[in-house]
C-alpha cells in the first residue's frame, strides 16, 4: 500500500504546479519577493511607506454552488475569475487596492490539466484587478469529494491610506447613487438557480434569443471585477462617499451596509433595464419580485454614492474604465435602510 493507491497522486500535484506557472507569471508585481512553490508568499510593503496611515484590508470568499454548472458543462477556466472577484470587489468597496491573492482548491482527484484550467481563471481575475497570485493550495481529498468535483475559495489582501477608507460616515441627503452594471447572476443565489433550471447539459446548452447566448453561458458568465472602475473614479478626483458590492442578499441586505445612521437609500427600479436572465429566472421559477431583489444583483453589481456635483465626472470615469453605469437613486434622511420604488 502507498499514498497513490490510497487515492492521492503526489506526481499529479507536481504536474499541476508546473502547468499553473505560465498563468501565474502574468499576475506578478514588483513587490513579490518569492517564487511559486515555496512555503509562503512574501510581498514587500516598501512602496507604501509614503502613505500617512497605511491600512490593510482583506476579503475571503468562494464560488459556491455555481461550480455545479462548471462540472456539468466541463468548463473550468472562468470560475477562478468569480473567486477573485468576490474577494477583491469587497476590498475595492473599502477604497483599497488589492495587492495579492491566494487560492485553495480541494478536489476528489487531481487532474493536472483541469487544475491548471481553474488556476488560469484565477490568474485572469488577478490580472484584471492588478493583484499578484502569490500562493495557494491544491488538496486532493479522495473519499471526501467525488472524483470529478472540486471546491474553490480564495483570500485577498489590499491596502488603503486610512484617510481614504470608504466608510459612509459623510453621507448626506441628496447624494446620488450610481449603479455599475453586472455581467449577470455573478456568484450568488445558485442554489435557487439550480432549482429553477434543469441542471442537465442539454438544457444548459440550449440557445435563447432573449439571452443572446445559451443558458449555461449566461449563468457561467464570470463576476465583474470593479477594481479598475473604482480606481478610475478616485483618479478623476471624485470622492466615493459610500460603496456597496451587491452579492448574496441582493439590494435589501447589501445597500444598508454602506449607509450611516439616519440615512436611507432610495433606488428607482426603472432607472435601468433588468437583464433578461433575471426576468427569465423570475418567470420560470415563479419568484416574487421582492425575493429577486433580496437574492440577486438584478443587473447592478456595485453601488456607489457621490456628491451631486461629482455625478458626471464619476460616470465618465466609470465608462472610461469600460463599465456601464446608471444613475439609480439618491440618499434621503430617514431610517437606515433601502427603499426600492
Amino acid at each position: 500500500m502507498d499514498y497513490k493507491k490510497a487515492g492521492v497522486d503526489i506526481e499529479a500535484g507536481y504536474k499541476s504546479v508546473e502547468l499553473m506557472k505560465e498563468h501565474i507569471k502574468k499576475t506578478m508585481r514588483p513587490e513579490v519577493l518569492t517564487n511559486i512553490g515555496g512555503f509562503s508568499g512574501a510581498f514587500s510593503m516598501e512602496k507604501f511607506k509614503s502613505m500617512e496611515k497605511p491600512t490593510l484590508v482583506s476579503g475571503t470568499d468562494g464560488v459556491g454552488t455555481k461550480l455545479k454548472l462548471a462540472f456539468i458543462l466541463d468548463k473550468h477556466n472562468t470560475v477562478g475569475i468569480d473567486c477573485v472577484a468576490m474577494c477583491v470587489n469587497d476590498i475595492a468597496c473599502a477604497g483599497g487596492e488589492p495587492l495579492f491573492f491566494l487560492d485553495y482548491i480541494a478536489c476528489g482527484k487531481n487532474y493536472p490539466e483541469k487544475i491548471a484550467d481553474i488556476v488560469s481563471g484565477v490568474a485572469e481575475g488577478c490580472a484584471q484587478s492588478s493583484a499578484a497570485l502569490i500562493g495557494g493550495e491544491t488538496a486532493e481529498m479522495p473519499g471526501f469529494y467525488p472524483e470529478d468535483e472540486y471546491d474553490l475559495a480564495g483570500f485577498a489582501v489590499g491596502i488603503v491610506d486610512e484617510k481614504d477608507l470608504i466608510t459612509g460616515k459623510d453621507l448626506k441627503a441628496g447624494d446620488v447613487l450610481l449603479g455599475i452594471a453586472s455581467s449577470g447572476v455573478h456568484s450568488n443565489g445558485f442554489s435557487l438557480v439550480r432549482k429553477v433550471f434543469p441542471m442537465e447539459k442539454e438544457a444548459l446548452d440550449t440557445y435563447y434569443k432573449e439571452l443572446g447566448t445559451t443558458l449555461g453561458e449566461a449563468l457561467l458568465a464570470p463576476t465583474k471585477i470593479y477594481v479598475k472602475a473604482l480606481r478610475s473614479v478616485k483618479e478623476a478626483g471624485v470622492r466615493i462617499k459610500a460603496c456597496s458590492h451587491i452579492t448574496g442578499g441582493g439590494f435589501y441586505e447589501n445597500v444598508p451596509r454602506m449607509l450611516s445612521d439616519g440615512m436611507r437609500a432610495v433606488i428607482k427600479k426603472d432607472s435601468y433595464q433588468v437583464p433578461a436572465i433575471f426576468r427569465m429566472l423570475a418567470e420560470q421559477g415563479d419568484i416574487a419580485e421582492e425575493m429577486m431583489y433580496n437574492t440577486y444583483n438584478m443587473g447592478i453589481g456595485m453601488v456607489v454614492a457621490v456628491d451631486p456635483a461629482d455625478v458626471e465626472k464619476a460616470k465618465a470615469a466609470i465608462e472610461a474604465a469600460g463599465e456601464t453605469v446608471y444613475e439609480i437613486g439618491m440618499i434621503e434622511a430617514g431610517e437606515k435602510g433601502v427603499t426600492l420604488c
